[in-house]
């Protein structure tokens, strides 16, 4: 369960991040209120994760498919591009979340 309580956190920090530049400057309502709504929820799940997760794996995990996932958005919604050096560091972090998930005995403790 608490695997699912961080991946709602990722969930409810991409959408609010992705407002974040709808919001632009917290100066449109209803994009501002996705962003607070959603940070706050990512935040209160991400501490129910941490019931039982490390947090530096929590955070880990929080972060870097949170990074990769803001990286897709912006590139198809807000088509910003992404070169090759961009691609090439969000595989390298894809792969140490992977490496800590399925080899790190510390994710399991």
């Amino acid at each position: 369960m608490n695997y699912a309580y961080l991946f709602a956190a990722i969930l409810c920090e991409v959408v609010a991040t992705s407002a974040l530049k709808a919001a632009d400057g917290f100066s449109r309502l209803w994009p501002s209120v996705v962003v607070i709504l959603g940070y706050g929820l990512a935040f209160y799940c991400l501490s129910l994760a941490m019931r039982s997760i490390p947090v530096g794996i929590a955070y880990a995990v929080w972060s870097g498919i949170g990074i990769v996932l803001i990286a897709l958005i912006g590139w198809l919604v807000y088509r910003q591009p992404l070169d090759m050096p961009a691609i090439l560091g969000m595989a390298l972090i894809m792969a140490g979340v992977l490496v800590i998930n399925l080899f790190s005995r510390t994710a399991s403790s």
